[in-house]
């Protein structure tokens, strides 16, 4: 799994997610040194409108204009089953090229259904599909993590823990102690008393760091 963010972290791929699409000179930083990105559906021509072009649009294209659908059809990949969304669409897509460290970018922002429905998805991409899923927005990342693990901040940095599993929580690095929180507002609004936390348990869980 990922235990730190910056423009020295390594992604085999960035996913672009047609959600609020990012600004930060981190995410750019990322588009623009990626060897590989893949759209979601309308995200394709988000990406396009701001000067890049990804290596693959995946979706059902229902929400991509027909004038790009032909210009970019060699990199279309239309998937119409609906037992998946397009993110999950563009993840698949990803795994089956053996990309295993995916950064996602645009999966928050916009409407709140969206923006819910794909941070659920982090823990699944982790412990189902056996990845090391991001998600990046503007203001901080997402990062899914299993049992005990160490990460990198920076002290003074607000740090959240979203318990999906753990019936055993502790932490070393926060303001407040940590513990098997049974409600995801319990462990928001944290903060990193030194650039190193530690987090103990027997579950899964996912963390949200501000940058």
């Amino acid at each position: 799994m990922i235990k730190k963010l910056n423009e020295s972290t390594l992604f085999d791929a960035v996913i672009v997610a047609n959600g609020l699409f990012p600004t930060s000179q981190l995410a750019w930083h990322f588009l623009k040194n990626s060897p590989y990105i893949c759209c979601c559906d309308g995200a394709g021509a988000t990406l396009i409108e701001h000067g890049l072009v990804p290596h693959a649009i995946v979706g059902d294209c229902d929400s991509l204009p027909q004038a790009l659908k032909e210009q970019y059809q060699d990199i279309l990949h239309v998937v119409e089953e609906q037992e998946n969304n397009d993110l999950t669409k563009a993840t698949l897509h990803c795994k089956s090229l053996g990309f295993k460290r995916i950064l996602y970018v645009g999966a928050t922002g916009k409407r709140e259904d969206h923006t819910l429905g794909n941070i659920s998805l982090i823990i699944r991409y982790f412990k189902e599909f056996n990845l090391e899923p991001v998600y990046l927005s503007d203001y901080g990342y997402f990062v899914p993590a299993q049992n005990t693990c160490s990460f990198e901040t920076k002290a003074g940095k607000a740090v959240s823990i979203f318990n999906f599993s753990c019936t055993q929580l502790q932490s070393e690095g926060l303001k407040w102690s940590l513990y098997p929180t049974s409600e995801w507002w319990q462990g928001t609004l944290n903060k990193a008393t030194n650039n190193m936390i530690t987090i103990r348990s027997n579950g899964y869980y996912m963390l949200y760091f501000e940058i």
